[in-house]
């Protein structure tokens, strides 16, 4: 029955895009975060849906839709030189055959966020593909969200739609992604024009919104994913950052993590303890011992070993376990051999993959992101006009947005998340979206001095 109805909703989906070119766009962004293929047991998951429907995006686009107001921006420019020296590291790889295995899917990814921003040339299209990609994560994040809830979760347990690391699907990425959309779902509920953002009218939006935040918290408590707990700090450290009545909202913090304290899994407290002393948890020590050997390994490899350059690590692990008996403290220091260890985070993964030089570009993307988001915030914050508030509101939410991002992936390997760079990618046309706007108003006060320059003459 599930596949039945997944196989009916995709191709309406894909089907809509024949009549309006950029559903096509909305339509393999879904597929590329739910992937619909894997959930289903026959049919989807034996035709290449997802490459599919990237195509038809592209060719919509190019033969039907209207590109007045497209523009190539400078951070596409990077993305696409990224792009160009990941393509040439896959082929200098240290592991060519795995290499090659994930660049199939990263050239996709950022071939498509550097499509993207072309597309979203009006509000209505980046709200659009804003709004799906919120609801595709929540496929995932509901279901989290209803299983935590019933049985508390656990540590590589808990399961989302299918049992499965890929993508999404893997705890600490869904993780780090559900607190990192709680700025758009919010954004979303009080400003969006897809449907009724005022409270008389669109009170149930306003209450699904809040229940979907409720279920983004829950999924790093039944994932136990560390990141998350981290990312829940981050998010609350910004939500005091902008708001006007701070002592309040951190006194409501307070109380909400105190209430909500008792109800949480044992087996969550225990796995959040190991924070404190990294040298007695092997996951910890294990993901300091990559850095080094990353950090170690890219001074004498400076371009990089390309993609799952980690497979050539061998460590040695150091750990300590202390024990309390009596009056005295027992020391027991144990030595582990281990190799082929992952990163564990996107920084340490991109210097170890791309070098130095693929390193600053992934960073200069994110943090150029970061600043002009600012600016937007910083120009449009006291503007009285309505059609400037949303501005400001929708640039804070997408840096907050990738400031979440930004810290997670210090404990993630996630630099090339697929529903981060389409995060990037409303980012950008966001802010190429002010520039058109600003152009055509400069064009419109020119014609209108002229007009008057000319009806001066006459008189």
């Amino acid at each position: 029955m599930r596949d039945l109805f997944l196989i009916a909703f995709v191709i309406a989906l894909i089907g809509t895009g024949f009549k309006r070119p950029f559903l096509f766009v909305l339509a393999y962004a879904y597929i590329d975060i739910v992937a619909p293929q894997r959930v289903s047991y026959y049919l989807l998951n034996s035709i290449p849906i997802s490459l599919i429907t990237f195509c038809l995006a592209f060719v919509g686009f190019f033969l039907a839709d209207n590109k007045e107001g497209s523009r190539f921006s400078p951070r596409q420019a990077i993305m696409a030189l990224l792009l160009l020296y990941c393509g040439y590291t896959t082929t200098t790889a240290d592991f060519p055959v795995e290499a090659m295995e994930k660049w199939s899917w990263v050239w996709k990814a950022m071939v498509f966020a550097i499509f993207l921003p072309l597309t979203l040339r009006t509000r209505l299209r980046i709200e659009s593909l804003a709004l799906v990609m919120v609801l595709s994560a929540a496929s995932l994040i509901i279901t989290g969200g209803i299983k935590t809830l019933a049985s508390g979760g656990g540590y590589g347990a808990l399961t989302f739609l299918i049992s499965d690391n890929y993508g999404l699907y893997e705890g600490s990425t869904l993780s780090t992604v559900a607190i990192s959309i709680i700025p758009l779902i919010w954004w979303l509920s009080r400003n969006s024009t897809v449907f009724p953002s005022d409270w008389a009218n669109g009170w149930m939006v306003k209450a699904f919104a809040c229940a979907l935040i409720f279920a983004c918290l829950l999924i790093p408590v039944g994932s136990q994913a560390r990141t998350g707990l981290v990312c829940i700090g981050v998010l609350a450290a910004l939500v005091l950052r902008t708001s006007r009545h701070r002592f309040v909202i951190a006194g409501a913090m307070a109380l909400a993590v105190t209430v909500a304290i008792p109800f949480l899994p044992q087996s969550f407290t225990e796995r959040m303890s190991t924070m404190q002393d990294h040298k007695a948890d092997q996951s910890a020590s294990t993901r300091l011992a990559v850095w080094a050997w990353t950090w170690d390994y890219v001074k004498d490899h400076p371009g990089g070993g390309g993609f799952d350059a980690f497979r050539g690590n061998k460590l040695v692990i150091e750990k300590v376990d202390t024990e309390e008996s009596g009056s005295g403290v027992s020391v027991e220091t144990q030595e582990i051999h281990d190799a082929a260890r992952a990163y564990h985070s996107s920084y340490f993964e991109m210097l170890g993959e791309q070098g130095y030089f693929g390193f600053l570009l992934w960073l200069g993307i994110h943090a150029t992101g970061i600043f002009r988001m600012e600016m937007l915030q910083r120009r449009f914050r006291k503007s009285t006009l309505a059609d400037d508030q949303w501005i400001s509101s929708l640039a804070g939410a997408l840096q907050n947005g990738q400031i979440i991002y930004m810290v997670g992936a210090l404990f993630v390997g996630i630099a090339f998340q697929p529903f981060v760079y389409m995060l990037v990618a409303l980012q950008i046309a966001l802010d190429s979206w002010v520039v058109m706007r600003d152009n055509r108003r400069a064009a419109a006060e020119r014609q209108e001095r002229n007009a008057q320059r000319k009806q001066a003459r006459k008189i």
